[in-house]
């Protein structure tokens, strides 16, 4: 191919690391049962009333879906009792952050960051020209009070993973309003709470309420976590209808499509399965933890359906060839750890039995 130039902002970016598939690693290590526990995905699935909204729509496959994503906005600001003008809707939340960058960042504008998150927030900054001021994190927590001093007249945006991905915490309620109260509104303040609905803690601070005092702030929540629809590719925003109006302007026309639209519909309307995933959720994240506690293993306090965990890249390498597909975070560029999805109780046991044999073997 002919030595084509792309722009120098690209030069520098990595692909997301994907990691193996379920199938090729049964594949490569000639397995019969592999345990997928590594994309955060609901174990549980998807309601059944998302089906059946799937089937009712088929008819429309040959149809351009809504650009607007009127009924699913709708349905938004009624759940929330807020107007519709404060929503947008995404292809994945991931759409969103990608919006933001593309309609604020100028070239080096600053946006800053955990050092240890979601890797998306860089990339689109990076993309659009700007800097990434990535932070160190406090045992696995966003150090608010270094990212405050990390401020300077270029600062654009502040992306806060609340729960944090990879890691699993949440920042304390007082000190994540504290921080919020005395940001400029200047500068976008993105709270990304994709994991928003697996939250037990009561420490957890409620962004949405703020949104009406804070036009600065924009809220991300997705339906591919708890809501089950990772595959269909669908996120929402809340914010100022200021922002939502610069983001239409840069998004595609048709950016989601129309059983995505229905399926999160229906989706939002069965509350009752998005409070039994959680419930279970929470019972299998204390039985993980302590047994993870007992087999003398460290780990993040998680609020989420997800564990990070600390150990060698040895232990993340068995776990793999002997058919538990965890999230290795070296991948990512972190520290020699792993991050496992929670499963079912099945699931669980036998991840922490093959992980309890692992140990065992390496200790000898």
């Amino acid at each position: 191919m002919a030595n084509i130039q792309t722009r120098r902002a690209v030069e520098g970016i990595v692909s997301y690391p994907l990691g193996d598939s379920a199938e090729e690693i049964k594949e490569k290590y000639q397995l019969r049962t592999v345990k997928k526990m590594s994309d955060n995905e609901n174990v549980y699935g998807c309601s059944i009333q998302v089906k059946e909204a799937i089937t009712q729509n088929l008819h429309q496959l040959s149809l351009y879906p809504d650009g607007t994503a009127s009924g699913i906005i709708n349905k938004l600001s009624a759940f929330y009792k807020l107007g519709e003008e404060r929503f947008l809707i995404g292809n994945g939340s991931e759409e969103i952050i990608r919006l933001l960058a593309r309609a604020y960042i100028n070239p080096g504008d600053e946006a800053i960051m955990a050092a240890m998150t979601f890797p998306r927030y860089e990339t689109n900054v990076v993309i659009e020209g700007g800097v990434a001021v990535t932070v160190p994190m406090v045992n696995g927590t966003h150090d608010l009070s270094n990212m405050y001093e990390r401020i300077t007249e270029k600062t654009k945006m502040i992306f806060i993973c609340n729960p944090n991905n990879p890691t699993g915490t949440i920042v304390r309620k007082e000190e994540l309003l504290t921080f919020i109260e005395t940001i400029p509104q200047q500068i976008l303040i993105i709270l990304d709470e994709a994991y928003y609905e697996y939250v037990s803690s009561n420490d957890y601070l409620e962004s949405v309420p703020l949104l009406s005092s804070h036009p600065n702030l924009v809220v991300l929540r997705t339906f591919s976590k708890i809501y089950g629809l990772a595959s269909l590719r669908i996120g929402y925003g809340i914010m100022h209808p200021a922002i939502v109006k610069e983001l239409h302007k840069v998004k595609e026309v048709f950016n989601v499509n129309q059983l995505a639209q229905a399926a999160a519909e229906s989706a939002l309307d069965d509350q009752e399965f998005i409070k039994g995933c959680a419930m279970k959720n929470a019972m299998e994240r204390l039985f993980v933890c302590e047994q993870l506690d007992a087999i003398g293993l460290g780990y993040f306090p998680s609020e989420t359906n997800f564990v990070y965990v600390y150990t060698d890249q040895s232990v993340t390498a068995k776990l793999i060839s002997n058919g538990i597909v965890v999230r290795q975070m070296k991948l990512t560029g972190f520290a020699d750890a792993f991050r496992i999805t929670l499963g079912t109780r099945e699931d669980n046991e036998f991840f922490l039995e093959t992980l309890k044999e692992i140990v065992r073997e390496k200790a000898v």
